[in-house]
């Protein structure tokens, strides 16, 4: 996308990064610059350098978030010290994670876009930065719905989220009970009664209004989550419905099917 990157700039250094880069010194045209909680106390600087630098140069602070399950899973699967650890015998990683928040809360605060990864795999999130970022004006929406069921409770994260108890229940049908909502058995059961094509339409015409509106205010990501029972039978296939609805108004989706395998 044509950005000079710099990992770790010293925050002391930023201002002389951009003067070099406002008078056109380098062959470089756009330059992002990444700081993190490597920098430590030198963190208490920067919101200030940022106030400063803005005033005479067009740039944007984004802060790269995730929530904290999300980071001590990572933190297990690779197996990697976390940068405040110390040496890593006096801190634990949960130890060491909110004393970074509480380094970062300042910037976050000044932050003119938090991106939370915390749902991303990294092929989502490379896909999400290069829309976001490759033109000024581009403000994509990445959108998850989310089958569930009630019994293993409500997806923390869901933006949105919509009760389909109330349709005829498949499990109640012998020859259905082992299927689920992805198959042709089942979703014909479900669709034969008049509610289920109402209920998707009237869902459907929601989110058509309500995207635009979210787009426009600057958020990035909506988690919208369906649940029944179990999450086997009627929010499956209503996950499934609602991701083909949504991509007839240009608004593409990916389907997370949380409780299927339970």
């Amino acid at each position: 996308m044509g950005f000079y990157c710099v990992d770790n700039l010293p925050v002391d250094l930023i201002p002389m990064f951009a003067e070099i880069h406002s008078h056109g010194e380098g062959e470089f045209s756009r330059a992002a610059l990444l700081v993190d909680a490597r920098e430590g106390a030198q963190l208490e600087k920067l919101p200030a350098i940022y106030r400063h630098l803005r005033k005479n140069h067009p740039m944007t602070l984004v802060f790269i978030d995730a929530s904290e399950d999300a980071l001590l899973r990572r933190y297990s699967e690779t197996r990697r010290p976390h940068p405040l650890e110390m040496g890593g015998k006096d801190a634990s990683v949960l130890e060491s994670l909110s004393r970074e928040r509480a380094l970062m809360d300042p910037i976050r605060k000044m932050a003119d876009v938090v991106i939370d990864t915390s749902q991303f795999n990294v092929h989502e999130l490379r896909q999400f930065v290069t829309e976001r970022f490759k033109s000024a004006d581009k403000r994509p929406l990445l959108v998850s719905v989310v089958s569930f069921g009630y019994r293993y409770g409500v997806p923390p994260d869901a933006d949105l989220v919509f009760d389909v108890r109330f349709l005829p229940n498949p499990h109640f049908v012998p020859a259905l009970r082992p299927l689920t909502g992805k198959d042709p058995r089942v979703k014909r059961f479900i669709r034969s009664f008049p509610q289920s094509g109402e209920f998707l339409r009237r869902i459907e015409s929601l989110l058509a209004y309500l995207i635009p509106h979210y787009i426009r205010e600057g958020k990035s990501y909506l988690t919208i989550a369906i649940g029944c029972t179990g999450g086997k039978h009627r929010s499956v296939m209503m996950a499934e419905a609602l991701r083909r609805a949504l991509g007839k108004h240009r608004h593409p989706a990916k389907v997370v099917h949380r409780d299927l395998e339970k």
